[in-house]
């Protein structure tokens, strides 16, 4: 239970690093420090999210898995 709860909060974090990545990408980068920002906003918010994605399936499955055998 607590690795679903943490894929969750993983997945959560993934939505708003992506959303403060299409923010800044949609307020316009005028300089190298924006550009920098919004692809780590971005590339991070991509890697908690679907690391959080993937946690959440891994515990689905296993859960059914220990179901079964019981």
């Amino acid at each position: 239970m607590e690795k679903r709860i943490f894929g969750i909060i993983l997945t959560i974090l993934g939505i708003i690093g992506m959303i403060m990545a299409a923010v800044n990408f949609a307020e316009g980068v005028d300089n190298n420090a924006a550009i920098r920002t919004t692809a780590v906003y971005g590339i991070l918010g991509a890697v908690f999210f679907f690391a959080g994605i993937g946690l959440i399936r891994s515990t689905r499955e296993i859960k059914k898995r220990d179901e079964e055998v019981i």
